[in-house]
């Protein structure tokens, strides 16, 4: 299954006082499962876009708080900046990555425009693919006039009456969020200090005024230098060469070129691949020829086949006359199997009103869950190198009295291991347990059952692994070291099936089911 990874950029109304920035910032670091991935402060425009990326319930958290951090410490009446702007956090597109439909980035942009309005008193508007009326899709078109505007039209005309929040702005402003694809943000310098000529350029170029399909451009003086300041909203439809090619013929027109350019935040490689391949005229080019990339793809084959990540893979070479995998990896597996519907039962929790009171404890399950997956998915292949090992020390030549000793020594050692690697994957799923009791208490009471077939699949991977290490134990000479594994593993066991009489008891009293 794909996972699900939405990708977030706000602009926040700062960039002079690093102390702001740096605290929003961390408002959206602090959230588990958020990932910040690029921060492009511009000291002229006064403003701050940062990057970053999760799944779609914390970067929905995060963009929240960051909102809110920003409208504590941002001033719109006291801020000047080169760049058009509505609000502290100006603007706050969602766009799809993996395994997210644009409708969901649609629903994240509403839910929390909701939120923001109803909660920090902030005015929202929707744009892009969130928006609520076609007049509304384009953000140039709710940012004009910027703040000082909206504070009056807000009150006295009815088409600024914003989607979600009241009909008047403080000093936050307003907030524009929505949905979209992957944008470029990308200025070009020119060799002119004549703003007017970036101004005529970015009139010629950008689609509204007659120019290239999308691109918006404005023309500002950013560093003592002409600026044609872009965003290009489709750049397989519009390459970027194309972009760059255009605005070098039409500075030539005023005897000026091109200094240099730089990305606002990040851009998809493929965009640069592009770039690349037609300026350098590689018409044969294919993106299996670039070495980064092949690697990446022969890396992720390889772990996909020494962890089992591929059910078809693991479930043949299980079936194989082959020793191993075996009874120990299969338990793992059918182990991580259950972290994984506990993490399921966590994740469909999260955003529901009736469940708003458990929200932090399935935020706090979610990354715990997944780790033990993960855990569970290395002790696969972890579980058949302990077997291998086993096999190996009694394949050791056993003629002389030396021979026997190191061989001897080398099964212990090797036994130890055998025991010692599904005992941790019972306290591993005892974990799991923890967990499944936790999300059938408190979960979505319409995954209560997924949360139920978690804790019993996870029990009798339990049981499974604890058999090899009973079995390993049998042949192990130290009786100190075998009689605490066996007390830890006797432990673990009554451990979990309290566990699993906890989950069986959740069940009843939520859903009516009587266990026999």
């Amino acid at each position: 299954m794909t996972e699900k990874i939405i990708e977030c950029i706000p602009n926040f109304s700062e960039a002079r006082r690093p102390e702001v920035v740096q605290a929003i910032e961390q408002s959206i670091a602090s959230v588990s499962g958020v990932y910040v991935l690029d921060r492009h402060s511009d000291q002229d425009h006064n403003r701050t876009v940062i990057t970053f990326a999760g799944e779609p319930q914390a970067v929905e958290t995060a963009a929240f708080q960051a909102i809110a951090r920003a409208a504590e410490l941002i001033n719109l009446n006291e801020h000047r900046g080169e760049h058009p702007r509505l609000g502290a956090t100006d603007v706050v597109p969602f766009v799809p990555i993996s395994g997210v439909s644009m409708q969901e980035c649609v629903d994240l942009a509403r839910r929390l425009g909701l939120r923001v309005g109803d909660e920090l008193g902030i005015p929202v508007y929707l744009y892009e693919e969130a928006a609520t009326r076609p007049e509304r899709r384009n953000l140039e078109d709710i940012r004009r006039g910027e703040y000082e505007a909206l504070k009056k039209e807000i009150v006295t005309r009815p088409e600024r009456q914003p989607d979600f929040g009241p009909r008047q702005v403080g000093p936050a402003g307003a907030t524009v969020i929505g949905a979209r694809q992957p944008l470029i943000a990308f200025n070009v310098y020119l060799t002119t200090d004549e703003v007017e000529i970036a101004r005529k350029i970015a009139r010629i170029v950008r689609f509204s005024s007659g120019g290239l399909r999308y691109v918006k451009a404005l023309g500002l003086l950013v560093d003592g230098k002409a600026q044609v300041s872009m965003n290009l909203t489709n750049y397989r439809k519009t390459p970027l060469a194309q972009v760059v090619e255009f605005i070098r013929r039409e500075a030539n027109r005023y005897g000026a070129g091109i200094h240099h350019s730089e990305l606002v935040g990040l851009i998809p490689q493929d965009a640069l691949v592009d770039a690349a391949t037609w300026y350098l005229q590689l018409d044969q080019f294919t993106p299996e020829q670039i070495l980064e990339s092949r690697l990446v793809a022969a890396r992720k084959e390889k772990v996909q086949a020494d962890t089992g990540l591929v059910d078809e893979r693991f479930l043949e070479a299980l079936a194989s006359g082959e020793p191993t995998p075996g009874g120990g990896s299969a338990a793992a597996y059918t182990g991580a199997e259950a972290a994984a519907l506990v993490a399921m039962v966590a994740r469909v929790t999260l955003g529901k009103k009736k469940y708003a009171s458990v929200e932090a404890d399935m935020q706090a399950v979610i990354p715990r869950a997944d780790g033990l997956r993960l855990a569970l998915q290395q002790a696969v292949t972890e579980d058949a190198r302990a077997f291998e090992q086993v096999m190996s020390a009694y394949r050791l030549p056993k003629e002389t009295t030396e021979e026997q000793a190191a061989r001897l020594q080398a099964i212990q050692t090797a036994m130890k291991r055998a025991a010692r690697t599904p005992l941790e994957v019972v306290s591993l799923l005892v974990e799991v347990l923890q967990l499944a009791d936790q999300v059938t208490r408190l979960g979505n009471v319409n995954a209560l059952t997924d949360g139920v077939t978690g804790a019993e699949l996870a029990l009798a991977a339990l049981r499974s692994a604890a058999m090899n290490v009973r079995v390993n134990l049998d042949s192990l000479a130290d009786a100190g070291i075998k009689q605490d594994m066996l007390d830890e593993l006797q432990r673990l066991e009554l451990q979990a099936e309290q566990l699993l009489e906890n989950v069986r008891g959740n069940l009843k009293d939520r859903g009516g089911v009587i266990f026999a």
